[in-house]
């Protein structure tokens, strides 16, 4: 893909970011909690630029004080989800233990065959009308692939010339996991999450249109289209006007998504540029190269030493020398 391709998927995803955004930012602040149930059912006009709902709200304000709900589980739930699997497959990738390794995804990959509307089901039953339920349900359904994904991507940087370097110079295992792992893999977990966030969007709109989510007088977007679906071609703007907001959030999540992993495949998700000669980790490389000679010749002559003072202190008991060797010495004399 192109450059000038990618500057425009990115500039069409933010355009039409836009107007869903600023409704569920700022819808909360210019509108009232509680909303006046004042006009006529599926009225239009009359002092409503989007006609009322069935209940005699207005929908302008519905779909003002609904956003904060409508994206904000879905965001919460991705964010999550990104943060939980993301530290489980960068430790599984990080362990060079088979049976750490197992211990860490296994467990996981037991929910991955579950149907996401079952959970939230579920869920809705024995929580209905808690967000932070729901919330939760949808990033316990992205977990599984969220840390499978980071895994497979963080593999070449567990293993590479870096995290080696990272490990012989005896720094910590936390700061081999983010400092450098989990950096390398950031452009692939923001395209990934760019991508969730349209499907949990919609998931919790299916769940609150299901009536498993949200209290059905709930100002959410799901709740709301739900609510006015019979009377589409009586007052069409009741279902449209939070279906554009879902759909316009969705498109653009995904457009800003497709450009991060254009940027992530272009770079080679560690920093590699174009047209330059094949090194996966550039400058850090050489340095951290640099650095593990030095840590490994540093341990090989610490053994060597120690080698040639066991050999020559028993070739001196066999002489019957008084005096053994010692491996300072024995080094020392070697160089």
């Amino acid at each position: 893909m192109s450059t000038v391709r990618r500057v425009r998927r990115r500039a069409t995803g933010a355009l039409l970011l836009v107007p869903p955004v600023a409704a569920a930012v700022v819808g909360p602040f210019v509108t009232e909690a509680r909303i006046p149930s004042d006009g006529m059912p599926y009225a239009l006009g009359d002092g409503h630029p989007l006609g009322t709902d069935a209940l005699g709200r207005d929908v302008l304000t519905l779909v003002l004080r609904g956003g904060a709900s409508a994206l904000g589980v879905a965001c919460a739930a991705v964010a999550l989800a990104v943060a939980v699997g993301g530290v489980l497959g960068l430790a599984a990738a990080v362990s060079r233990s088979r049976w750490l390794d197992d211990l860490l995804m296994r467990p996981v990959e037991l929910l991955l065959p579950l149907p996401s509307l079952l959970v939230i089901s579920v869920v809705g039953v024995g929580w209905r009308g808690h967000p932070v339920a729901v919330a939760l349900a949808v990033a316990a359904l992205n977990v599984p692939a969220v840390a499978r994904l980071l895994r497979a991507a963080a593999l070449d940087a567990a293993g590479g010339p870096v995290a080696e370097a990272m490990r012989l110079q005896g720094e910590s295992w936390a700061r081999v996991l983010f400092g450098h792992v989990g950096r390398a893999v950031l452009p692939v977990a923001a395209a990934d999450a760019g991508t969730r966030v349209g499907t949990a969007v919609f998931t919790v709109a299916a769940a609150n249109f299901l009536g498993l989510g949200l209290d059905p007088t709930s100002p959410d977007w799901g709740v709301v289209i739900a609510a006015s679906r019979e009377a589409l071609f009586v007052q069409p703007w009741a279902v449209l006007a939070p279906t554009l907001l879902l759909v316009m959030f969705t498109v653009g999540a995904n457009l800003l998504a497709d450009g991060l992993l254009a940027d992530a495949k272009t770079t080679g998700g560690g920093g590699k540029r174009p047209g330059r000669r094949a090194n996966p980790t550039g400058d850090d490389a050489r340095a951290a190269g640099k650095s593990a000679e030095e840590a490994v010749g540093k341990k090989a002559g610490k053994k060597a030493g120690k080698k040639a003072g066991e050999r020559a202190g028993r070739e001196a008991g066999k002489k019957g020398t008084p005096r053994q060797g010692t491996g300072t010495e024995a080094a020392t004399w070697n160089r």
